[in-house]
């Protein structure tokens, strides 16, 4: 008899509908065909453990399943429930009139429990979008795959379960949830407040410049001076994700299995910071069927990288072209995926290997040109794509010691949300640019316009600081931000000169 039950395959950030076909002839061998690997093909051992754990029993005749469409590659366990289920129903075990009806997705124990699975959320959207009335999958995702309206998330922590809720014994109540009770409760949940830090005003002024207009930063100072202390708390200043937004990001962690048990909705800012012996392809997404990288872990948050020159060349050098175009492609022989890259990169250095140079109390004991050398580890192009180079100084004792009130981060927050309603007024018919830092050339030559003066001051640093052309544009956008944030229509030289001034740690100035 032939079965067929529905499941769904994972590229990328989407899910695709895959029918699991069962037929029993007569013979004795188990056959699995439709491009499946390792894991899909082990599902045999494991659905008949499971089936005979559970007072079923696995056909003493040709079992053929076929994963369709056969030309997809299929990979993973969470297969083994609708092929159990299939095989059930192909052996005369069980009669789903319903059967159609579900999405099924699962991995199964020996002993026929159920564990969970990645990418519950696309899957979910998936069933939706085909016209499933239901999924059923393991409890543990349920939570994450309940946000999606119009659909009965059916979870089960075991075969028997499913069976019982597809027969009609013991029926499941469905999970809903309200998307936005979900969003608005978890929203601007941060550890990490800047009423906590001491001193660091000019870093502080630098990181709401950033957060404003969504640029990139990079820090440099002496060890201790609290660069990766104001980098934790850069997520608690930036605008509230939207839902939008919310779901992008909830979907990328689903996909790649970093969503806890029982989640549902990323109602927060992602905060990645990988260690510097991270690969490019850990960095940036692949595999044989891609998945995301750290670049789109950080979609919509931060990607903070540590000590950035400890680095290995060619992992930064890969996030190059992602930095301009806000995603990354990944290219196979058999499929071409897209992951979304929209994050704000934040970076942190010592100024030379003995981590002193510059320091206003204590002396360097690198050697001629080692700064130079130590700063030449991180490549002209990719700092020219880095808006704000600031300097990062020791905070004195007294400052440490103070007891005066500093400001939160809602009360910073709340300026930098104004600045970006005013952004969203100049990009409403843009409808791919969100902020400054977005713009392309041509967008900055008509919305940053400068004076006479500017101009003139603008030439001297360019001279001075021997910047390149891309650096002009990111000058230019960080003055328009800084002017949006005073509530002013046009950038005054003030705002000019304070972007120029975050500028100052260029390569070419700096360490000599």
């Amino acid at each position: 008899m032939l079965a067929k039950t529905y499941g769904s395959a994972v590229y990328g950030v989407d899910a695709h509908q895959i029918t699991i076909e069962v037929n029993i002839i007569t013979g004795t061998k188990f056959f699995m065909v439709g491009l499946p690997d390792s894991a899909v093909k082990e599902s045999e051992h494991r659905v008949e453990s499971a089936l005979k754990q559970n007072g079923y029993h696995m056909p003493r005749q040709r079992v053929i399943v076929n994963l369709a469409p056969a030309d997809i590659k299929k990979e993973g366990s969470a297969y083994d429930l609708p092929i159990a289920i299939g095989i059930l129903c192909a052996s005369d075990q069980i009669t789903l009139p319903s059967l159609d009806q579900y999405m099924i997705m699962g991995e199964l124990a020996l002993d026929g429990k159920i564990r969970p699975v990645k990418g519950a959320l696309p899957i979910a959207i998936e069933a939706r979008k085909k016209g499933f009335k239901g999924l059923i999958l393991p409890k543990e995702n349920a939570s994450e795959a309940a946000i999606v309206d119009k659909i009965d998330v059916i979870g089960v922590e075991s075969l028997k379960e499913a069976v019982n809720h597809l027969t009609g014994k013991k029926p499941i109540e469905p999970l809903h949830y309200d998307t936005r009770d979900i969003f608005q409760s978890h929203v601007n949940e941060y550890d990490a407040d800047f009423a906590n830090v001491q001193g660091q005003e000019n870093i502080k002024r630098s990181l709401e410049i950033a957060a404003a207009g969504g640029h990139n930063v990079i820090m440099i100072g002496p060890p201790g001076a609290g660069k990766t202390m104001l980098a934790k708390r850069l997520p608690s200043i930036l605008p509230p994700l939207t839902l939008q937004e919310s779901l992008e990001t909830t979907k990328i962690h689903s996909v790649s299995g970093h969503l806890s048990e029982n989640a549902s909705l990323i109602a927060t800012r992602p905060f990645r910071s990988p260690h510097h012996t991270i690969s490019d392809v850990a960095l940036v997404g692949g595999g044989g069927i891609p998945q995301p990288g750290e670049i789109s872990l950080a979609n919509n948050g931060v990607l903070f990288l540590d000590e950035l020159p400890e680095f290995k060349r060619t992992v930064l050098e890969v996030m190059r072209q992602p930095l301009e175009e806000r995603k990354v492609t990944i290219s196979r022989a058999r499929i071409s995926i897209e992951f979304p890259a929209n994050f704000m990169l934040i970076a942190s250095m010592n100024p030379c290997p003995c981590g002193y140079y510059n320091h206003p109390e204590k002396d360097c004991v690198c050697a001629p040109g080692v700064v130079q050398k130590y700063l030449n580890k991180v490549s002209g192009p990719l700092l020219d794509r880095i808006d704000l180079h600031v300097e990062v100084t020791p905070v004195s004792f007294d400052q440490l010691s103070a007891d005066r009130k500093t400001e939160s981060s809602d009360e910073i927050r709340n300026r930098v949300i104004e600045a970006r309603l005013i952004q969203a007024e100049r990009f409403k018919d843009h409808p791919d640019i969100f902020n400054n830092a977005m713009m392309n050339s041509q967008m900055v030559k008509s919305m940053c316009q400068i004076n006479q003066a500017g101009r003139a001051l603008l030439k001297t640093a360019m001279e001075k600081l021997g910047l390149s052309a891309r650096a002009y544009d990111r000058i230019l956008k960080v003055a328009r931000t800084i002017a949006d944030l005073a509530g002013k229509e046009d950038i005054q030289i003030e705002h000019l000169a304070e972007a120029i001034q975050y500028r100052s740690l260029d390569r070419d100035g700096w360490a000599n």
